[in-house]
């Protein structure tokens, strides 16, 4: 995978609702009416990032 140039990245950021670059590393920040909202999504994005084989730093605070 190649990697984007800034200005590829400032473009490809506008087709995405609530992302932005922070500190040199993409961020968005989603917040759940309940705990176990918040949980369930965090399993299923999960799932999906193992099979990326990524490995992203995030957190759930309640």
């Amino acid at each position: 995978m190649m990697k984007l140039s800034e200005l590829e990245i400032t473009e490809e950021l506008k087709k995405l609702e609530g992302w932005e670059v922070k500190d040199n590393k993409l961020h968005k920040e989603i917040q759940f009416e309940s705990f176990n909202q918040a949980f369930g999504f965090m399993t299923r994005a999960a799932m999906e990032i193992e099979k990326m084989n990524h490995h992203p730093e995030w957190f759930n605070v309640y």
